[in-house]
């Protein structure tokens, strides 16, 4: 088990006492230390109340409302605007009186930003194939629900506390969970009421429960690298110009599968789609829709069941490659389905129908009504919700079907 972290003990102006200790010894223009404490109460003043700074904010966020609240004397609202602000610039683009929204923001939330201490993993690197042959057999079995890779960018629609409470959720039902760049430094940025960060709750190995920093952004390639060395060293598939079975194999075995939330620049759908062409289903945020691609599936499928030659029906595992989350609730209960896999034994199957159930109570209220196209065999169905399940099964006039022996999409 991984126990090394770090901590960021980076100074900042907001720490400023001050006691012009600096200034004798200081090179360049010495700092005025006198503006670092004072409020910017000029920017203040110039505020017009135009809200021009509203209309462009692309968060939405009440920025005008925040600086008049400001001018009497509350900064707390201020504050506030820190945790969900991007930082984009926009408003002071749009301000016509050219204040200096960013700097009022930051410093309205001075002291929350001079608390900032928190511990990260450090970044680890990649799978190591010992690792592989402890857990490929539960992964790809269902033992372990899935295997889930955190790939954001920073910007996120509601603060960085979505990608921690994503982490948070899996990690407790036993899914691994990888991160790397902005995503795993976030994911230390968020505690718990205990005042714990994830990288504290939960161990470092490559198993159930474990959340892993990948190391920086480019790291992201080892969560990929890690389905490739799971059909090698588990199944045996060659690795040899064999692109096309190991994408195979990691589409139809392996509960794998990539969030990209936040911001999702073009760095982060270039993994995404790197994903895909491995047969790795992705999840992107609200604000992955710009890039106009989707790969939606269809409920109905059929497969090849490559043991027996034979033409089989299959459900829809996973529903979708790449699929826009609208909200962080869709996403939870999409990311549970997408682990689903045609290969699932009746108990790994009946595990992962645990957790997309419980979530889809959780987070909607109700039981999902497309358990019928999960549900092969009636000892997969879960004991906590069994009368219910059997009542939807029935008004879909359900029937029991075989599992095929080696799922496929290759035709022979």
């Amino acid at each position: 088990m991984q126990k090394s972290f770090r901590t960021s003990e980076i100074p900042s102006l907001t720490e400023c006492s001050p006691c012009t200790d600096c200034r004798p010894g200081c090179n360049e223009t010495p700092l005025n230390t006198e503006k670092v404490t004072s409020f910017p109460e000029k920017s203040l003043e110039d505020c017009t109340g135009c809200a021009q700074c509203d209309r462009t904010c692309p968060a939405m966020l009440p920025i005008s409302e925040a600086i008049s609240e400001a001018r009497e004397g509350n900064h707390e609202a201020l504050e506030e605007l820190y945790r969900a602000c991007t930082g984009c610039g926009v408003c002071i683009e749009s301000c016509p009186e050219k204040i200096p929204i960013l700097n009022l923001i930051m410093h309205g939330a001075r002291e929350r930003i001079r608390k900032e201490r928190y511990l990260i993993r450090s970044g680890r690197g990649p799978i190591q194939d010992i690792e592989i042959r402890r857990v490929g057999a539960p992964i790809v079995f269902g033992d372990i629900p899935g295997v889930i890779l955190l790939a954001a960018c920073s910007n996120y629609p509601d603060g960085e506390e979505d990608v921690a409470k994503i982490a948070d959720e899996f990690l407790k039902r036993g899914y691994i969970v990888m991160a790397a760049g902005c995503a795993a430094m976030d994911i230390a940025l968020y505690r718990d009421e205990e005042g714990k960060t994830l990288y504290e709750k939960y161990p470092g190995d490559f198993d159930r429960g474990g959340l892993l920093n990948l190391g920086p952004c480019v790291a992201n390639s080892h969560a990929i690298a890690s389905a490739i060395k799971i059909s090698n060293i588990f199944a045996r598939v060659p690795l040899e110009r064999n692109f096309k079975e190991i994408s195979d194999y990691i589409l139809n075995r392996i509960g794998v599968c990539v969030i990209t939330w936040g911001a999702m620049s073009q760095k982060a759908f270039a993994i995404a789609t790197g994903a895909n062409r491995w047969g790795i289903p992705v999840i992107t945020g609200p604000h992955g829709s710009k890039y106009r691609r989707l790969y939606l599936g269809e409920e109905e499928r059929v497969i090849n069941d490559r043991r027996t030659g034979e033409r089989v029906e299959s459900e829809p595992g996973p529903p979708h490659l790449i699929y826009t989350a609208e909200s962080l609730n869709e996403c939870m209960v999409t990311v549970a389905k997408t682990c689903i896999r045609p290969n699932d034994t009746p108990r790994g199957r009946m595990i992962k129908l645990s957790n997309y159930i419980d979530l889809h109570m959780k987070y909607y209220g109700c039981l999902p009504q497309d358990l019928h196209l999960y549900i092969r065999e009636d000892n997969e169905i879960p004991f906590k919700h069994r009368d219910e399940i059997l009542k939807i099964l029935k008004k879909m006039n359900w029937k029991p079907r075989k599992a095929p022996a080696e799922p496929s999409i290759i035709y022979q």
